[in-house]
């Protein structure tokens, strides 16, 4: 199996949070459809956005898929009138969770802190405000493969070292990847989830 590996480091004082794995994993998959990652976890007084994504038509053929808007702007290419915003709120459960993998987190409530969320985003980018928009809502599943460092570890192992980059396959609908000690999965991209 090939991996790519994300040379990313993880602070020493920072425990692995499996929400943000979650949420690198849908992005990377997201970028993989030709998606351009605007921000992760954009915040305002309303609450967060986990990912605000530009979505735009595949790359022609021997064309590489832009990863951000920076690459764009770089390769000084104007992105087609077509695009639309992709506001993603990501879910990341363990198994036998009590909220259908997270899918009844999403309360009417929750959906209303999004909506005005992303109104301030917009307000805040009028360059984006005229893009057609819309609420997704990405189901991951997480199973941790090793058992958590007791707190007294201070192992400095070559195990220890390799949970500090993380290592990630093509992202797939459906199919597990080995994440930093723990197997993640997408198994559920739902669009235009909520108005």
């Amino acid at each position: 199996m090939n991996l790519w590996v994300d040379r990313t480091p993880i602070p020493e004082n920072q425990t692995l949070n499996v929400g943000e794995l979650g949420e690198r994993l849908v992005a990377w998959w997201l970028q993989a459809q030709s998606g351009i990652i605007l921000h992760h976890r954009w915040h305002c007084r309303w609450g967060e956005i986990d990912l605000i994504v530009q979505r735009h038509p595949v790359a022609g053929i021997g064309e590489k898929p832009l990863r951000d808007r920076k690459s764009a702007a770089k390769a000084k290419i104007s992105l087609p009138s077509h695009s639309f915003l992709s506001f993603v709120e990501v879910k990341t459960r363990s198994q036998r969770n009590w909220d259908a993998d997270g899918l009844l987190a999403i309360t009417p409530s929750k959906q209303a802190k999004l909506w005005q969320t992303a109104q301030l985003f917009l307000a805040e980018h009028p360059d984006l405000a005229n893009l057609p928009c819309r609420f997704d809502v990405a189901l991951v599943s997480c199973q941790r493969l090793s058992p958590r460092p007791r707190r007294n570890d201070t192992d400095t192992s070559a195990s220890s070292a390799i949970d500090k980059a993380i290592a990630v396959p093509q992202v797939q609908l459906g199919q597990p990847v080995l994440i930093a000690g723990y197997r993640l999965c997408l198994h559920d991209y739902i669009e235009s989830a909520f108005d």
